[in-house]
């Protein structure tokens, strides 16, 4: 029997609140010898430390070992999904999140301004994390001067920051293309390219992709820092199983960056939009708590200081999210798991394969009787060492969701 169909065959409806805590790439490395520290482990971090010891601890394989995860996969992963089977481009990701209506065909990008120098060489991937304002502007400009290309139209929204998306609406458009960003300074930006060379409609797409750049960058290559454009998750919209059907769970999403929100609408979560704090949003679950069974809270900012490899700063936000923890709390979820999609040590200023720790939470989680939510603590946890797609099953198992297998 397929695993998915026997969950689905033993699963019991309850009451239960779950909440899945997401601390965005919050997995680092310890590096230096036994006096070394994580940016978790050296924060102060009191009410995690008080949930931790009547909670369970492991580590979590986004993917599949030695694979670094992007966002999209990592969260799918966590939704339940598995993320070699369901494969989502990050600009279809992006461009639901930013509540952009994806029609049939559509083709979508996730699109960074970036600074590029008099040679067109990247010199900064994120253009200095410009200001969301100034992304505003470039993109009002760019979507005066391309509106269309051939019998394609141009739709260009902005994000947060340096962040925006493009999709591509015409006939005969498809989806994937390798990504228009070389992922590191001091190279050209590559062309995008089919990853189905076989596929007609991807190749006009990618014609498409390279008359786009040859009618925008003109149009920013003046404006500094952000004189230079990136795409990537170039791709159309994959047909996904909707979480509520799969799980029983009615569920909602509170998160501030759009492609969380993006990630969590494809799946049919109920965007809860205003929070912009994370003690908005644990303001915002307390308000919404009876509306919905399972709360998506997500924290970018462990992840943003670990890819500008800031070890301070992303002890800072691990600090500042277990200060607004008591607020959540305020109305303690049945099962509350707090982990990451990923691992973003700060010495790779990346995303890594290494294993991102979990907290489990519940009346049935048992206590491992450890201090401190940490990777060493994880590392010495009862959960063990597991993929990341069983996590939702073992939050549904601890809301007593699943009745007995077999006589």
């Amino acid at each position: 029997m397929n695993l998915d169909a026997l969950y689905s065959e033993l699963t019991l409806e309850t009451k239960a609140k779950l909440v899945l805590l997401v601390m965005d790439g919050l997995g680092d490395l310890a590096i230096g010898g036994l006096n070394s520290w994580t940016p978790l482990e050296a924060a102060s971090t009191p009410a995690l430390d008080a949930l931790t010891k009547d909670s369970a601890q492991g580590r979590m394989i986004p993917v599949a070992p030695g694979i670094t995860p992007g966002s999209g996969p990592g969260h799918l992963a966590l939704f339940g999904y598995d993320p070699l089977e369901y494969q989502v481009g990050r600009g279809v990701i992006e461009a639901l999140g930013l509540g952009l209506e994806l029609k049939a065909g559509d083709v979508a990008a996730r699109a960074n301004f970036c600074t590029l120098d008099e040679k067109g060489i990247v010199t900064d991937r994120r253009a200095g994390r410009i200001e969301t304002e100034l992304c505003e502007e470039l993109c009002f400009l760019l979507s005066k001067r391309v509106k269309r290309l051939g019998d394609c139209e141009v739709i260009i929204k902005p994000g947060k920051g340096h962040r925006f998306v493009v999709v591509f609406r015409g006939k005969g458009l498809e989806g994937p293309l390798t990504d228009a960003d070389p992922h590191r300074e001091g190279l050209p930006i590559p062309n995008a390219k089919p990853v189905n060379s076989k596929s007609l409609r991807a190749k006009k797409t990618a014609k498409l992709v390279a008359e786009f750049y040859k009618a925008a960058l003109p149009v920013i290559a003046k404006k500094k820092p952000a004189n230079g454009l990136l795409l990537r998750g170039i791709a159309h919209q994959p047909a996904i199983p909707l979480f509520e059907e799969r799980y029983k769970l009615r569920a909602a999403c509170i998160a501030v960056y759009p492609m969380y929100k993006g990630l969590a609408q494809l799946v049919g979560m109920t965007k809860l939009e205003g929070a912009q704090t994370i003690a908005e949003q644990f303001e915002r679950y307390l308000a919404e708590h009876a509306n919905y069974d399972f709360f998506f809270i997500h924290y970018k900012y462990t992840d943003m200081h670990g890819e500008d490899g800031n070890f301070d700063a992303k002890r800072g936000a691990i600090e500042e999210l277990d200060g607004a923890l008591p607020i959540l709390l305020q109305k303690k979820p049945d099962v509350l798991a707090i982990t990451a999609d990923h691992s973003t040590p700060c010495i790779i200023k990346g995303h890594s394969w290494h294993p991102q720790p979990v907290l489990l939470h519940s009346a049935y989680s048992g206590s491992d009787k450890l201090e401190r939510f940490t990777e060493t603590g994880a590392n010495l946890g009862s959960l063990g060492l597991f993929e990341a797609k069983y996590l939702l099953r073992l939050m549904q198992a601890n809301a007593r969701m699943f009745d007995k297998f077999g006589a």
